[in-house]
């Protein structure tokens, strides 16, 4: 009797902790957070006075887990590496190895942690943190020569073929983790500024290890090593604690953005369907800035998103090696039957604002100054839903509304139609 009563007693406090870790979970937006420490091994990044990149940035990425795990209960820690080792024989397999165990891992963030440089630009100094994608041309030009350090991690755009794999991938982020990147970024951002750090903002970046991996991710600088006053506090412990201290406060700003914002998407959808949230807020992202026209879409049960959704980027950039992106084979392969419902109805263009890949009402809260006045077309792939203002006889009429209407969502852009039916062209 006293046996089964101890059993009972051993199951009573096994429930209580698992929900205890159930409820843990609940509580953030996320479940599983990926720490890059960059670099590392036969790879050491930036070397000056005597300190190497890849030391730096282990010993921040090991103090960040821990508040992490400390901080936010039930959300798991995953290191790309605890120790000073390489990931792979050369760089691309090390980046891509980072990339690997995060998304084996099945992590909802992505944070990559690295250290600045600028050898003719010693006075420089401050935070900045990047995502995945293309900056001016002149801008990239002038950032590779300032940041010299960094020039491996970033992928070459020489090359026409590999050119247009990656502006494939990018164009499909705003599909997938486009807002929820920019969010994570502004976050840590805002967070550096509150404890003083000069913020040299968000930016974008054609950068290895951000284009591999399936989840919102960003890359963060924590200062230039070159300028020695930031070089002595990045050494430093007291250094090093704030520095994690401001990226976990900005992981904990972002969970609680993340589950706000499912909460309302499983709020307005209806059961058992996909809500697609449009990601270009002002009062809605974190520090009231403007996060981009990217979308995301989350199931019904509030889990981030799946998998397959963010392939779905990485798949268009593989396909586009082969003539074209897996979207646009499918509507090549689907445009007899396209053709045979659209008529004789002449090809005209509009402005793409939003995809989607379950219906969305046109008078969504989510179209803003739109709302009511976005039509929706039809389309093959996995984001059969097109939202789009406007009809335009010509192209250059339709770059003239996409000027305008790229005020309130800057990633919207020119595609062709034929009746209701988005057509490739």
């Amino acid at each position: 009797m006293r046996t089964r009563l101890l059993q009972l007693l051993a199951l009573a406090v096994a429930v209580v902790l698992v929900n205890a870790v159930s409820a843990g979970n609940i509580a953030h937006g996320v479940s599983v957070v990926v720490i890059d420490a960059g670099h590392g091994g036969k790879f050491p990044g930036a070397h000056y006075g005597g300190v190497y990149e890849k030391d730096l940035t282990l010993k921040v990425a090991l103090k960040l887990g821990k508040l992490i795990e400390e901080g936010m209960p039930g959300v798991k820690v995953v290191y790309t590496r605890t120790t000073d080792k390489t990931l792979g024989a050369d760089l691309a397999a090390d980046l891509q190895a980072r990339a690997d165990i995060a998304n084996k891992a099945g992590g909802d963030l992505f944070i990559s942690i690295h250290a600045n440089a600028a050898p003719q630009a010693t006075a420089v100094k401050g935070v900045e943190t990047f995502i995945m994608g293309e900056t001016p041309k002149e801008q990239r030009y002038n950032e590779n020569a300032l940041y010299e350090s960094n020039r491996e991690d970033l992928i070459d755009m020489s090359d026409e073929r590999t050119a247009a794999i990656v502006r494939a991938y990018i164009q499909n982020l705003q599909f997938t983790y486009g807002e929820y990147s920019m969010a994570i970024a502004r976050c840590i951002q805002t967070s550096y500024a509150k404890a003083g750090r000069n913020s040299r903002g968000v930016k974008r970046q054609l950068l290895r290890v951000l284009y591999a991996t399936d989840m919102p991710s960003a890359l963060t600088e924590i200062g230039f090593m070159t300028n020695s006053q930031e070089l002595a506090y990045m050494k430093s412990e007291k250094g090093q604690n704030e520095i994690a201290a401001s990226i976990y406060r900005g992981v904990k700003e972002y969970s609680s953005y993340v589950l706000e914002t499912r909460r309302a998407e499983e709020g307005s959808a209806p059961a058992g369907q996909t809500a697609t949230k449009d990601a270009s807020t002002t009062a809605g992202t974190p520090d009231g800035a403007k996060s981009g026209a990217q979308t995301k879409t989350t199931d019904s049960a509030g889990k981030n998103p799946t998998s397959a959704t963010g392939t779905a980027a990485a798949s268009a950039g593989k396909e586009a090696s082969k003539g074209g992106s897996t979207a646009a084979k499918e509507e090549k392969s689907g445009s007899k039957s396209a053709a045979d419902s659209a008529g004789s109805e002449p090809l005209r263009y509009t402005v793409q604002v939003m995809a989607s890949a379950k219906a969305v009402s046109v008078n969504s809260t989510q179209f803003r100054a739109y709302r009511g006045r976005v039509k929706q077309y039809a389309s093959q792939g996995r984001f059969p839903y097109k939202y789009c203002v406007g009809e335009f006889e010509s192209r250059a009429e339709a770059q003239r509304k996409a000027a305008e209407v790229r005020k309130t969502f800057p990633d919207a852009f020119v595609v062709c139609c034929r009746g209701t039916q988005i057509v490739n062209r």
